[in-house]
């Protein structure tokens, strides 16, 4: 069985042209495979950033037929192969070849944020006391394998780059992680209305719907923090509270 992979392939100069290969597969293959395969036998020089293979590195992101997904699991029979698989790098983020893309600002943005800054121990041993739902609670954003599929779908960082300091999905999640924490003692909440831009995400859930690991980031993460901005700076009870105070 064969099947037709359509590949971004960049040029030096910046530019660069999607170019087909046919290839042969076999059951049970998945993209990262067939890219593989074609790297091997047709395209040597091809670009292409993987690790574990397995859903857990977060490396092989890349746009197929135009969503989202992680290569190395997105299986070929479930897709059309009577066409062409389209596969190309992310868009948000700068080209470096071929399907390789530098998502290093994403890490830039981590260290601009506050880290976690736990309160003093509870007991004379040293050690905390934490209830099984609170930690729950923020378990799910651990989850979170930084493939950055989040950040390449959400439209504010693709199409709107002068809203400069918004951080994107994955660092509001972040964010939730720390400000939803039991020994968490920092608050964020004036930078994510200020300097992050909680305000520019219109929650249309794109973030939700592309993430390998299905953390609901929209409800559980971004909403919760939207809710917190709202409470502090524009909730006309708060505001009363804090003026007498």
């Amino acid at each position: 069985m064969h099947a037709t992979l359509r590949i971004w392939r960049s040029e030096p100069s910046g530019a660069g042209q999607f170019t087909d290969y046919r290839t042969e597969i076999s059951e049970g293959m998945v993209v990262l495979d067939a890219v593989h395969r074609v790297q091997a036998e047709q395209a040597p020089d091809l670009a292409v950033r993987w690790n574990c293979k397995a859903g857990k590195c977060g490396s092989c992101s890349a746009e197929i037929n135009g969503k989202p997904k992680l290569m190395c699991m997105t299986r070929l029979n479930q897709l059309d192969l009577d066409a062409p698989v389209t596969v190309e790098p992310m868009r948000t983020f700068p080209l470096i070849k071929d399907l390789v893309t530098d998502v290093s600002w994403n890490f830039t943005v981590k260290t601009s944020m506050r880290k976690f800054t736990p309160r003093a121990p509870d007991a004379p041993d040293g050690t905390w006391r934490m209830s099984q739902r609170d930690i729950d609670r923020v378990q799910e954003f651990r989850k979170c394998i930084e493939c950055f599929l989040c950040q390449d779908v959400c439209h504010v960082l693709r199409d709107h780059q002068e809203f400069e300091g918004f951080i994107g999905p994955r660092f509001f999640t972040h964010a939730a992680a720390l400000e939803m924490h039991p020994l968490d003692t920092g608050d964020r909440i004036p930078a994510l209305k200020t300097t992050h831009g909680i305000g520019f995400c219109n929650i249309t859930k794109c973030c939700t719907n592309v993430c390998p690991e299905h953390i609901h980031i929209t409800d559980n993460a971004i909403i919760p923090l939207k809710e917190r901005v709202v409470d502090r700076f524009y909730d006309p009870v708060t505001r009363l509270i804090r003026m007498f105070r």
